[in-house]
């Protein structure tokens, strides 16, 4: 007994010094994940110098492929990458199809990667995530290792203040891309092959496109002798849904559906005008004029419709052609329809940032060695790679001589049509810096015409008739606690919109008589609180 006494008075003794050493010396309680993560950073070179890591060092990535990269372990950008930093990616990809429901079931089992990669996650997600520590801030290492991210703050000033939330943290590293074409995304395409052979004019109001899409329907404008034709098609992704462009004609909004009215936040589906869109939309399905997949499928089965080796598509919501077709260039943009009481009006959101693509974990091995790697991405040189590929086989220095997009000396000249699958670059997916200069800079003296069409289309048919600024509800910084009732409140919102939605363009609900039933659900749904808590941000941002 005497020395089993002893022993534990000598345990406890001991303890006692580890716990007053530790509490003299912070650095002595390192854990020995601390101690991995102090080694790891003992690898790297000084901020700015290449290669980054000294020795090859490994990252866990999970990417999200819009399905235009064949394969990212094998990339040209992705091995060019290794060999000017010594990090080797090990790649965990996610397609696009279910990218947001992996992303979820992944966060939630705690079995996440070092870094997710073009996710493009909400405000509120990265906040909510952040404060929960899954997210780690990246506040201090911008200020210590954040060379190029420090020069992109600087070239595009609004960036910081859009990707800070309301506490002041930066839980993600942006896609900024001024791209003049991409202000105005909510287009309508139409085939201008189909218009000439019908003898028809560029439809101008909603009913003007209505005619269109019965001629399309019913005159056999691709000359098979088949009714193969699809008058309109779109998909569930972004800009290519039925609201994007054709709701703008009877109640203006931005790409939120929000609008500014007197200074209050308003949302557009609750307003009349929505209504009197549902019904536009509802009979033109009921005349055949609209194809039932627009409700259900995505941008690949959207994709398949337009490279139909007979043209088959006659009108089709998107950014740009080359999303729904490979062979766009028979297709030609309607400029925004004039509804019946008159609106006229194209989106216009020229906020160049989209945050949550590059987000690091507490997984991370080194926070300092992945933020590292996004921050060599905001380089002039990984820019040109990521976006454009293999120097002097996709895209070239441009000659002296020749002009770019905005009638100043050009910088790059593309070789390539973007678009297609490819293995060469990473097809505009993780951090990059692209502004107006740079991309306006691209040669106008073209092998390809994709660029300089988009914004001679933007130019002459969508900046004329772009909302009011002062309508746009800007990207807002939310608290913590409105980010979370948010989130909540959020998906049953959306999620109800869009299932209502798409039912009463279909007739499965009828709109007049179902109206003050959809509104009154809204109620339940806290919409007024939903409202109210983007109201009090807008005015914390602009009342100040």
């Amino acid at each position: 007994m005497r020395k089993s006494g002893t022993r534990m008075l000598c345990f406890i003794l001991l303890a006692a010094l580890l716990l007053s050493a530790c509490t003299q010396n912070p650095d002595a309680a390192r854990s020995p994940g601390n101690d991995a993560a102090a080694s790891a950073d003992d690898n790297l070179n000084p901020p700015g110098v290449l290669p980054i890591a000294k020795t090859k060092t490994t990252l866990k990535v999970m990417v999200k492929n819009s399905g235009k990269v064949d394969n990212f372990e094998t990339n040209e950008f992705t091995k060019w990458l290794e060999e000017k930093t010594n990090i080797h990616i090990e790649w965990q990809v996610v397609q696009n199809a279910n990218a947001k429901e992996k992303l979820n079931i992944t966060l939630a089992s705690g079995e996440y990667p070092e870094v997710f990669l073009g996710f493009n996650m909400g405000d509120s997600e990265l906040s909510l995530y952040g404060h929960d520590g899954v997210f780690i801030p990246l506040n201090p290492l911008i200020d210590k290792y954040g060379v190029e991210t420090k020069k992109m703050f600087q070239a595009v000033p609004t960036v910081k203040d859009l990707i800070t939330n309301n506490e002041g943290s930066i839980y993600s590293l942006p896609v900024v891309n001024e791209c003049y074409h991409c202000w105005q995304s909510s287009k309508m395409w139409i085939n201008k092959a189909w218009l000439d052979k019908l003898g028809l004019a560029m439809p101008t109001t909603t009913e003007e496109f209505e005619q269109v899409l019965k001629a399309f329907k019913e005159k056999d404008p691709n000359g098979n002798g088949k009714a193969d034709e699809i008058p309109l098609v779109g998909a569930t992704n972004s800009n290519s849904t039925l609201d994007e462009f054709l709701m703008q004609s009877f109640v203006e909004s931005d790409k939120g559906l929000m609008f500014v009215k007197d200074g209050k936040v308003n949302l557009a589906y609750t307003q009349p005008g929505w209504k009197d869109g549902l019904n536009y939309l509802h009979k033109l399905y009921t005349e055949g004029l609209i194809a039932p997949q627009t409700l259900t499928q995505d941008r690949t089965q959207l994709k398949k419709i337009g490279d139909n080796p007979i043209a088959i598509a006659g009108a089709i919501p998107a950014q740009n052609p080359t999303i729904f077709a490979t062979n766009w260039k028979d297709y030609v943009s309607v400029p925004p329809l004039k509804g019946p009481t008159g609106i006229q009006s194209s989106k216009y959101w020229p906020y160049s940032v989209t945050n949550g693509n590059y987000v690091i974990t507490s997984k991370a091995k080194s926070a300092a060695l992945a933020f590292r790697l996004a921050d060599f991405l905001y380089s002039e040189e990984a820019t040109y790679r990521a976006l454009l590929g293999v120097p002097d086989k996709d895209w070239k220095v441009a000659d002296k001589t020749t002009l770019g997009i905005n009638g100043k000396p050009a910088l790059y000249d593309v070789l390539t049509t973007f678009g297609a699958t490819q293995n060469e670059h990473w097809a505009q997916i993780g951090p990059s810096v692209r502004t107006n200069e740079w991309r306006l800079g691209q040669s106008a003296d073209l092998n390809n015409p994709l660029e300089v069409f988009l914004y001679n289309q933007t130019k002459n048919n969508y900046t004329p008739y772009a909302m009011d600024m002062k309508k746009n509800v800007p990207p807002l910084a939310l608290s913590i606690g409105q980010t979370e009732e948010i989130a909540s409140l959020a998906k049953t919102i959306d999620d109800y919109r869009r299932e209502t939605f798409a039912r009463m363009v279909i007739g499965d609900l009828q709109i007049d008589k179902e109206w003050d039933n959809y509104l009154a659900t809204l109620d339940k749904m806290k919409i007024k609180r939903y409202l109210q808590i983007y109201q009090e941000a807008y005015d914390t941002k602009y009342k100040k």
